[in-house]
């Protein structure tokens, strides 16, 4: 993937990193195996309580009082990773804006804030633990940077598209709030009869997500250079992300009814059936019957 062909200074990055961080941020397990588990499930906004048991690693949806220093001083806003992020953040904003145009909507575009160890936003405190997430009460995403670093390190995988995927996924989200869908799923959530009614929403929002980052990457394929290979490098992020996957390492057993993100299977499927076809029309994950999804 040549990122660098991609549009530049649209990403609405606030850089907040080198500033010292939230106190008591971070995720300790122990073990290898655990702590494997735990970047995997990091690398998608999951939980890592809900694999390795206890605790609750997400950020706190309550309005607060976001931080704005930015740029803080030894990361300036010319480095590598910025460059990236800036470039990704201003893609995924023009093609959605682009996708809104055409249905005589107006967009908003998303905004990305990044950070190391921890930092204050809309919905509460984002730490390492809390993994890369979008926060609908500020439409901003929060990704801790160093977190891909140390899937690469740790992991031995990941890649640009791969990354550009975990972005792509969250600012799909934003699109999902932008379009009132992620008001109607809470709404559902909230009358569901049981857990495994209020989970099975959170599956099709998140399976949605990951067919709109596929529309992303279909209609960037041909400007960054995307190749088979890269392609390749998301199939396994989503492979490795699949709730079946994450809870036979963490437990060594599968709960469907508990899944809220959707099994490898079912997010490989609908990642490759919006970058095949890159028309979000396809990715309506909530009129098929569950069980087909």
């Amino acid at each position: 993937m040549d990122w660098k062909n991609l549009p530049s200074g649209g990403g609405g990055i606030e850089d907040r990193r080198g500033g010292g961080g939230i106190p008591g941020g971070g995720i300790a397990v122990g073990g290898i195996g655990g702590l494997i588990i735990a970047l995997i499930a990091m690398f998608f906004g999951i939980n890592p309580g809900d694999i390795l048991g206890g605790g609750d690693g997400g950020p706190v949806q309550t309005q607060t009082q976001p931080q704005t220093q930015s740029q803080p001083q030894g990361t300036p806003a010319t480095d590598e990773n910025f460059q990236f992020m800036d470039r990704i953040m201003t893609s995924t904003n023009q093609v959605w804006g682009g996708v809104f145009q055409q249905a005589g909507r107006t967009y908003t575009p998303a905004r990305l804030v990044l950070y190391t160890r921890g930092t204050q936003g809309g919905c509460g405190v984002a730490s390492s633990a809390s993994g890369p997430f979008y926060c609908p009460l500020d439409n901003k995403v929060y990704i801790d940077t160093n977190f891909f670093s140390m899937m690469q390190r740790r992991l031995g995988g990941g890649g640009d598209f791969a990354y550009s995927y975990v972005v792509a996924h969250e600012v799909g989200h934003h699109v999902q709030n932008e379009l009132g869908i992620a008001d109607q799923v809470e709404r559902k959530q909230r009358s569901a009869r049981t857990e495994a009614e209020a989970n099975s929403y959170s599956v099709r929002l998140e399976l949605q997500a990951d067919c709109f980052a596929g529309v992303w990457g279909n209609r960037v394929r041909d400007l960054a250079k995307i190749t088979q290979a890269d392609v390749q490098n998301a199939v396994n992020t989503a492979q490795a992300i699949g709730d079946d996957n994450l809870q036979r390492q963490g437990a060594g057993r599968v709960v469907p009814d508990s899944f809220t993100h959707g099994s490898s299977q079912q997010r490989i499927t609908w990642f490759t059936t919006g970058f095949e076809t890159g028309d979000p029309n396809k990715c309506d994950t909530f009129n098929q019957n569950y069980n087909q999804l």
